[in-house]
């Protein structure tokens, strides 16, 4: 599958997640290729929640400086803008797919970004929404 790969925020808040050494190393491997291959895509959405994720939720946070230079890294990648349009169709998509408002906005930010896949490790592995592939890259 070519085109962008939009990576979830549960990917890259892996990168700084030391209690998960394999989950880590794998997430390293998929930042380094789709960078390398210019095919990492994130939104506005995943960079806050990012940060959130890694001064509030890791074993070990990171320090505020720590996140906020991980943060401006990121953002240095694609990134879909999230706006009204893409919020009102997360809405409807999370109605309509009994999805998290979160993970239809998720998808829909792929969508919009013309991703041929979505990285998670959240949503339904396998599943293809709108010529878009979700695959959970830490399955053994």
């Amino acid at each position: 599958m070519s085109g962008p790969v939009f990576l979830d925020t549960n990917v890259l808040v892996y990168l700084f997640d030391s209690s998960a050494p394999a989950k880590q190393k794998r997430a390293q491997e998929i930042l380094e290729t789709e960078t390398r291959q210019g095919q990492a895509l994130l939104s506005t959405q995943v960079l806050q929640e990012f940060y959130v994720a890694v001064t509030r939720k890791l074993t070990k946070p990171l320090d505020e400086k720590s996140a906020e230079r991980a943060v401006h890294d990121l953002a240095s990648l694609p990134i879909v803008q999230v706006d009204t349009p893409m919020v009102l169709a997360a809405v409807a998509r999370s109605r309509h797919d009994r999805f998290s408002f979160w993970d239809a906005l998720i998808v829909e930010s792929a969508v919009v970004g013309r991703a041929s896949r979505i990285y998670s490790e959240d949503l339904q592995h396998g599943r293809v929404m709108d010529g878009v592939r979700i695959e959970n890259p830490f399955l053994k």
